[in-house]
């Protein structure tokens, strides 16, 4: 019986360790808003994630390539040609570098969808 118990209780660890190391999706179209390189404040930069892998193209048009930190899984990428790494917000809207460098997510509105002030509700007087 208590061999069933160990079992069960390592199959439940297992699983929750399992849920809790689910990433975001880092793929997509960023903006450098912070300490950006060259004076490129607002200068588009770009991940791609695939799996582990993550590819990014930096606001001066340099690639690196990272993967999860070994520390901190969820929540950190290691650039290993840069000697640094990155921590990303639960949501992945923001990824901050360790050398002070942020990018912001841009996000892109659904085709068709439009954005802005638009006409309001025509109200006709009785």
């Amino acid at each position: 019986m208590r061999l069933i118990s160990l079992a069960l209780g390592l199959a439940a660890a297992c699983a929750a360790t399992a849920a809790s190391a689910e990433t975001v999706n880092l793929t997509g179209t960023y903006r450098c808003i912070q300490m950006c390189r060259d004076g490129n404040f607002g200068a588009p930069t770009f991940v791609t994630q695939n799996g582990d892998a993550v590819n990014l193209t930096t606001e001066t048009g340099e690639s690196y390539k990272a993967w999860p930190d070994w520390n901190a899984p969820a929540s950190r990428i290691w650039i290993d040609a840069r000697g640094e790494g990155a921590v990303y917000s639960p949501d992945g809207m923001r990824i901050q570098f360790d050398d002070g460098r942020v990018w912001q997510r841009v996000i892109v509105p659904a085709p068709g969808v439009t954005v802005g002030i638009g006409r309001g509700p025509v109200v006709y007087g009785r």
